[in-house]
């Protein structure tokens, strides 16, 4: 077959995955593919999975079929897999009426000219060796669906937690943390080019820790500084957090640079302990909600989101009300809600029945979110009156004549547009909102 050339990508899950694809896309770029819009348009087409939850690997073999479909009119096309799923089930996805052509887990990317290479000469292509060192460091992302204005910078791999419902320590491995200076320099390199947000990733992007070749070590709270320190003129964000590596100076570190954002992810998931045990979180109730107390105090305009799961194995109607009564307590800003899947392969699929009927996890789920909504609107209903620095990121979808970006606390706004352009820094008075926006005018 004639060499491939033409690229397309696309994304499902975690930020962590779209940052992952612009790692892809510069090894292949490297290698004189390019980037193309349109999957009709591609020799190559790659997804980069998710396997946190049933529902996201579902979507992806829905998406093969139709791929396949694609694939039935070019025989030229080359169909491939990366991310977590290749990892989590890659037997299954070279077998079968839905098998591709190229297989990579999360650690392979660096393989994947050789891979390529293989379906090049009409070979099965697969790399899913996970790695201890690999952070993709020295790698420059090509940001080809960026808005130029935020983007992601990767900082760590892998995850240790081993929360019992979870894929992601197996999907992809040990954690591993970035050089320091290559980190920096991503950033200043971003800044450079008129960016003017950055979201630092990892899983557990708290728990960050670099030692460098003279054996000094530096903890996330002293590289958030570093790079807010670096790039005064960007807004720094990070996530995900977790609530046991949460420690009062990386909140005082937030607190005291102005860049960064009063803005805080952090994963409860439950609001039981005994749930919370049995899920291996490592905390209690009375601790997380200390910790948000803490972030409350000091830094009291940030608002707080967090990870809800519904309907875990052997949770209780009582579990269920305590998890209502932590989100009162904790009155989050908003909240990624969800009812509990099992994952073949995890801790909880091996010890624990899933026995929550799926009919009382739907209601649990729907009373989660409903009082959810309840505690946007009332933290939102606070802010009208309110002043805030608003980064625009482009025109609103309901009217050409109103533009929204978000403020420092990751609130959507949406305001009249008095000629100011994506990218630029504006201040919004809020007059009004609903619980998922805030609506304001511009400052006189």
């Amino acid at each position: 077959m004639k060499k491939l050339s033409r690229l397309y990508i696309e994304t499902y899950g975690c930020q962590m995955n779209f940052s992952d694809s612009e790692i892809v896309a510069s090894v292949l770029t490297d290698e004189d593919f390019t980037i193309v819009d349109e999957a009709s348009e591609a020799d190559l087409i790659l997804l980069n999975t998710c396997s946190i939850r049933d529902k996201a690997e579902q979507r992806i073999w829905k998406r093969l079929e139709h791929l396949h479909a694609l694939k039935r009119k070019n025989h030229q096309l080359k169909i491939g897999v990366i991310g977590c799923m290749a990892e989590r089930l890659k037997e299954k996805l070279l077998e079968g009426d839905k098998a591709v052509d190229l297989i990579a887990g999360p650690d392979a990317y660096r393989d994947l000219p050789n891979l390529v290479r293989e379906m090049e000469l009409g070979q099965k292509a697969a790399n899913v060796q996970l790695s201890l060192e690999e952070t993709y460091d020295d790698i420059q992302p090509v940001r080809y669906h960026s808005n130029g204005i935020s983007a992601f910078v990767s900082i760590m791999r892998g995850c240790e937690n081993f929360c019992s419902y979870c894929v992601v320590p197996f999907t992809r491995g040990k954690e591993r943390s970035r050089p320091v200076e290559t980190i920096i320099g991503e950033c200043v390199v971003l800044q450079q080019k008129g960016y003017k947000e950055v979201t630092l990733l990892g899983q557990n992007v708290n728990s960050y820790l670099h030692t460098d070749e003279e054996g000094q070590s530096i903890n996330f709270a002293q590289l958030l500084e570093k790079v807010a320190l670096t790039v005064p003129e960007m807004r720094i964000r990070f996530t995900t957090s977790h609530p046991k590596d949460l420690p009062n100076v990386l909140l005082h570190t937030i607190a005291a640079n102005k860049n960064i954002c009063h803005a805080v992810h952090l994963a409860m998931q439950s609001g039981s302990t005994k749930v919370l045990e049995q899920m291996n979180r490592k905390y209690t109730r009375d601790f997380y909600l200390e910790r948000i107390q803490a972030v409350r105090e000091i830094i009291p305009d940030a608002a707080v989101s967090t990870d809800i799961i519904a309907g875990f194995c052997d949770e209780t109607e009582e579990d269920h009300q305590e998890t209502l009564s932590a989100m009162r307590s904790a009155a989050f800003e908003y909240a990624f809600m969800f009812k509990y899947s099992e994952r073949s392969g995890t801790i909880a699929s091996k010890k624990f029945t899933d026995n929550v009927p799926e009919e009382v996890k739907t209601r649990r789920l729907e009373e989660i979110i409903h009082l959810q909504q309840e505690l946007s609107l009332e933290s939102n209903t606070r802010d009208i009156g309110k002043e805030f620095e608003v980064l625009v990121e482009g025109v609103s979808k309901k009217s050409e004549n109103k533009l929204f970006g978000r403020n420092s606390q990751n609130k959507v706004i949406v305001f009249g547009n008095t000629g100011q352009k994506a990218g630029d820094f504006v201040r919004v008075v809020v007059t009004e909102c609903t619980s998922a926006t805030l609506i304001g005018e511009v400052a006189k």
